[in-house]
């Protein structure tokens, strides 16, 4: 059992299963999300309500966060919004906190210069891998700020995820996630093209993801949704709003480096499209569906 309180603000898709496993671990965790359900699971399964964002500050060691957007990130940790008991009145001096939100690398590098005046460290900590990967403990965490601090609490981060890599100082994380989801949407709209068009074309569906996925194309959303795909499933294992908006951070950072980003761009309508049709909170994967009515047709195998 661990000396360390580890404090577990968002518990939502990716964060109550981290948050589990940090129970798992021997960490004694305190919680809190802004519906009560995900609190109550996490009660049950041995960790402890703390009440509020500033309340779970109070009672931690170290104060992890897995949120949606930047604004929610800082309303919840500065309580730059409506937030009355927010993060950072329940912080000590000498404390971290860890962000697993996908946000704006100039949001993180602000939190941060913010965190810092009040002496305590911030290290961006976006996530990759899916709900299984929550689930499992097999996230790949990429990780800006101070490699110190990262060396400091390695530990925690080890009981969520397998791959910890430090990408530089803070903002660096959330640059490298940017990255990581143009590639994952520019995967996922490869693979719904191919399977559409082998629909059409009148392939076997289930040969053409298992010849391809051995071969020079294959990759994680062919190993890891495509057969979900191609049968209609599209539980969330990451809610397509949430890459509509990841999306949105990649297209906005690369209008302000002037970096091209052509193909991101058409990822980033779609998605959009997906939003503006009521599928915001399928899995990505559901792009496909945008595809599909393109091509006024589905890639199904009964």
């Amino acid at each position: 059992m661990s000396s360390t309180t580890v404090g577990f603000v968002g518990l939502g898709i990716m964060g109550l299963p981290m948050a589990k496993n940090l129970v798992d671990a021997g960490y004694r965790v305190v919680g809190h999300n802004r519906s009560d359900e995900p609190v109550e699971e996490l009660v049950e399964y041995g960790g402890e309500d703390g009440g509020s964002p500033a309340g779970v500050a109070e009672a931690s060691d170290v104060v992890s966060l897995c949120l949606p957007d930047s604004p929610d990130v800082e309303n919840v940790v500065l309580g730059a919004g409506a937030e009355s008991d927010p993060v950072i009145d329940g912080l000590s001096e000498g404390m971290t906190v860890i962000d697993h939100s996908t946000i704006s690398p100039t949001v993180a590098e602000s939190v941060a210069a913010e965190l810092a005046d009040v002496g305590v460290n911030l290290l961006d900590a976006p996530i990759s891998g899916g709900d299984e990967g929550a689930i499992e403990g097999t996230l790949s965490i990429m990780v800006g700020g101070d490699p110190d601090v990262l060396d400091e609490h390695r530990d925690v981060l080890e009981a969520v995820g397998e791959t910890i890599t430090h990408c530089g100082p803070n903002g660096a994380g959330q640059t490298t996630k940017a990255c990581n989801q143009i590639v994952v949407s520019a995967q996922m709209v490869a693979v719904s093209e191919a399977l559409v068009f082998a629909s059409k074309a009148g392939a076997d569906l289930e040969a053409v993801v298992e010849a391809i996925s051995g071969g020079a194309a294959g990759c994680w959303t062919l190993d890891n949704r495509a057969p979900n795909m191609i049968h209609g499933d599209f539980e969330p294992g990451f809610y397509a709003e949430y890459q509509y908006k990841d999306l949105r951070i990649a297209t906005d950072a690369g209008e302000a480096y002037e970096s091209p980003m052509p193909q991101t761009e058409l990822a980033h309508e779609l998605y959009k499209s997906m939003v503006a049709n009521g599928m915001g909170r399928d899995c990505n994967s559901g792009v496909l569906q945008v595809v599909e009515m393109l091509a006024g047709d589905e890639a199904r195998v009964e």
